[in-house]
């Protein structure tokens, strides 16, 4: 059998201590600080995203497992907390897409830090580099877990040892809210999951005054030790004692989420070319005297007027070089802000154009399916009128052909009476002959 070993990320105190955000000169109370925001910011953007407290609990630990082996200095709290949601969400089955996420936490943190809220634009620049950072980011985190990323939570354990233990259905959400307070601490990467749980149930007891059993000490059938457990119960007892996590600007690369390197270069490049001119424009000025004054002084000193004049000449010149260079630098840099300002202006145009041809495009449809409807309902009524008609003509020959049977028939009947008519005459006529003879034959005397 070959066993793969998984869950294998935990850190001793010596470790943490020696993390690599002290070799950055941050202290440990303000990375402490830190990892709470940071597991604050993913806590509150998972309910915003109503995503499962599963994804939550994941993305904590992850984020934890990070800061153990990258500093706060080197990567943004904010950007970190987001790209560890946005994974966490894919590991767990719950997946949100990366605009979702960056519009919750650019909410997030125009609330958090009294900016007025202004929608992101998910065509803009600005959401472009934010994204690319995201995914950025997100390769920085599987590349320091070695794509590694199983990850197990107390909270499954805790339902087990409440029931295994009989207490009282209180206890199991007390237990149920410090499992979740915990991830906000280093005790994810400290200890196993089973510690963890044993902790949670014993400091909940604790609260509740629950007793729980201790001449066979019941944390020894979890695979728990005392010491582990009554760490757990300190480390949190030391976050209850903490105030409100505030974030503190310690990273080199941005403070801000919402803002990128690349947008503040773009802004610190405009102000860089406008200086250069000033400058050029000044060394100019500090020159020019010195020109006059050299011009001045090589009449006095004998030379020749053709070589002063030629001086003279070059000086201006030279003046006139450096004057139209700032001028044109400065032409070159209006053009090129130019279009930076005006393109949220065509874009605005662009969309109101699109949206006009479009209504344009509806109207001429729906005129169409009106004029169809129309030619249909003219075609109906014709058609209507034609069948009305050919019943009309239908009608009147066969009135025409009864009229000519009638005829017929009674012209038959009347030859037929005068036929018959004619036989019975003769019939009769013959039939009083005969009786007239045989009369005359009996009857001789007569």
């Amino acid at each position: 059998m070959i066993y793969t070993v998984i869950d294998t990320f935990y850190l001793t105190d010596e470790q943490l201590k020696n993390s690599p955000s002290r070799k950055d000169d941050i202290d440990e109370a303000t990375e402490t600080n830190l990892r709470i925001y940071g597991c604050d910011l993913i806590q509150e953007s998972g309910i915003l995203l109503r995503l499962p407290q599963a994804v939550m609990a994941t993305g904590q630990v992850l984020f934890h497992r990070f800061y153990c082996k990258k500093s706060f200095a080197r990567f943004n709290v904010k950007r970190v907390a987001a790209s560890c949601v946005w994974l966490a969400s894919k590991l767990e089955e719950s997946p949100r897409k990366a605009r979702q996420v960056l519009i919750v936490f650019h909410r997030m943190e125009c609330r958090r830090e009294n900016l007025p809220i202004v929608h992101l634009d998910p065509f803009s620049k600005k959401y472009a580099e934010l994204k690319t950072d995201l995914s950025r980011t997100e390769r920085h985190i599987l590349k320091e877990m070695g794509f590694i990323c199983h990850v197990e939570h107390p909270h499954k354990f805790i339902s087990n040892y409440l029931a295994t233990l009989k207490t009282p259905p209180e206890l199991t959400q007390e237990a149920w809210n410090l499992a979740n307070d915990s991830l906000r601490t280093t005790l994810c990467v400290q200890f196993k999951s089973e510690v963890v749980a044993c902790g949670v149930v014993y400091a909940a007891a604790r609260r509740f005054q629950v007793p729980l059993p201790e001449n066979e000490p019941w944390w020894e059938v979890f695979d728990a030790e005392k010491s582990a457990i009554d760490e757990v119960c300190r480390v949190l007892a030391h976050l209850y004692s903490l105030p409100k996590a505030q974030y503190i600007p310690v990273c080199k690369d941005g403070d801000s989420f919402t803002s990128s390197n690349k947008s503040r270069d773009s802004q610190t490049q405009p102000v860089s070319k406008e200086v250069l001119p000033s400058g050029a424009s000044a060394n100019n000025d500090t020159v020019t005297p010195k020109a006059a004054t050299s011009a001045t002084i090589n009449p006095d000193s004998g030379g020749s007027k053709n070589s002063v004049v030629k001086q003279a000449l070059d000086m201006l010149k030279e003046s006139k070089k450096g004057d139209d260079d700032p001028k044109s630098m400065a032409v070159e840099g209006e053009g090129r802000e130019e279009p930076i300002q005006s393109k949220s202006e065509h874009r605005t145009e662009a969309s109101g154009e699109r949206n006009k041809e479009r209504e344009r495009d509806r109207d001429r449809e729906r005129e169409r399916v009106k004029a169809r409807d129309r030619d249909r309902g003219r075609d109906s009524d014709r058609e209507r009128e034609r069948d009305e008609i050919d019943r009309d003509r239908d009608k009147v020959k066969d009135r025409k052909h009864r009229s000519k049977d009638r005829a017929k028939d009674s012209g038959g009947h009347s030859e037929k009476s005068r036929h018959h008519s004619s036989r019975d005459r003769d019939y009769h006529s013959s039939s009083y002959s005969s009786r007239e003879k045989d009369r005359h034959r009996h009857h001789p005397y007569s």
